[in-house]
């Protein structure tokens, strides 16, 4: 990291990937490319779940090349007398693998649901019934994770 002063430690790092909105994935795509994608993630330990269907771009690139990189941003402000904007971010790489197991599949869907519709809980189990079995689970596990902000 070229900023030192603005690098931050792992656990920082960590309640970042915890307290985004979403998430930017990016891989390579079957031609060699740059691919990256904005998705809805949660964490369990050192992995990081995300669901999608299971056919298409994204996965055809994950299956492609398993190296990816996750761009995660907190708070940001931007201020009005400077030119300059801050920021909290955390940068993670690491393996993506597809969940097969279904025990680990429905505790990551639960997971990313808790995280981003806690209200409406009550419906998870009968959404579970519906869609299972035409989701696709995908985790990260982190393999290095940088945290870095300007305040």
């Amino acid at each position: 990291m070229r900023r030192k002063d603005r690098q931050m430690p792992k656990e920082w790092a960590i309640d970042i990937v915890d307290k985004c909105q979403w998430a930017t994935v990016a891989t390579i795509d079957t031609d060699g490319t740059p691919y990256c994608i904005p998705l809805s993630i949660a964490r369990i330990d050192d992995d990081i779940y995300f669901h999608c269907a299971k056919e298409g771009k994204k996965t055809d690139c994950f299956k492609h090349s398993d190296s990816v990189c996750i761009s995660c941003v907190g708070d940001t402000l931007r201020l009005d007398d400077e030119f300059a904007t801050n920021y909290e971010s955390a940068i993670v790489r690491g393996k993506i693998s597809q969940v097969l197991d279904d025990k680990e599949k429905i505790a990551a869907l639960k997971a990313i649901c808790l995280r981003h519709t806690p209200l409406n809980m009550q419906n998870f189990d009968d959404e579970i019934k519906k869609y299972f079995n035409v989701t696709a689970i995908w985790k990260v596990t982190i393999q290095d994770i940088d945290g870095k902000r300007r305040k």
